[in-house]
């Protein structure tokens, strides 16, 4: 599930996920890292997807990634034991690190995986889910917000989740580095050249 729904404000409002890395848009890349997927699906604002892509809005447009993860999980039928929740500006992610990140859900008791950036922070849209435990989750915050989604975090979504932190120590630039900035776009430019 690939969320393309931020607002870019750092950037200046744009379609931050079309922009360009390396000739090709953001939100194609990490689609393509995700090719092999049993779905894909893209959450928020969208043109051009390719035919097998599924896409949904967030109710409503612009609530966020909770409730774009909630409109996400609402596509599929039936229930993959996983589900991989990604930004769409991860042009540095590839299907390697994905399957790292599966592997991890797959094989160990917790609920998630995800990378931790080289700040040890936890990058909560580069990793995979239990689906059942993103589900879970999301009822107990539509619970506790009177029935709504929009505007909840995500770091709140996944606060009683178990979470399997991932350091990238493989060769190449970094699958978590997201681009928020010009400058970001800029250095992620530099390490695929």
């Amino acid at each position: 599930m690939v969320l393309t729904g931020g607002g870019a404000r750092r950037m200046g409002g744009i379609d931050k996920p079309a922009v360009p890395v390396g000739g090709q848009p953001m939100r194609d890349r990490v689609l393509d890292a995700v090719s092999g997927a049993s779905a894909r699906i893209v959450v928020g604002p969208a043109t051009g997807l390719p035919p097998d892509v599924r896409h949904t809005r967030e109710d409503p447009p612009g609530g966020g990634p909770v409730a774009a993860t909630e409109a996400g999980l609402a596509l599929l039928d039936p229930d993959p034991p996983t589900t991989v929740l990604l930004a769409a500006d991860l042009p540095l992610l590839t299907a390697e690190a994905v399957r790292s990140l599966v592997e991890h859900v797959s094989g160990a008791a917790v609920d998630g995986a995800v990378y931790l950036d080289d700040g040890g922070r936890r990058q909560l849209l580069c990793g995979a889910w239990r689906t059942a435990a993103l589900r879970a989750a999301l009822a107990r915050v539509r619970a506790g917000r009177g029935g709504t989604l929009a505007g909840a975090s995500i770091r709140g979504l996944v606060a009683d989740l178990t979470v399997a932190e991932l350091s990238w120590t493989r060769s190449g630039p970094p699958p978590w580095w997201d681009c928020d900035t010009d400058d970001d776009v800029r250095r992620a430019e530099e390490w695929i050249r």
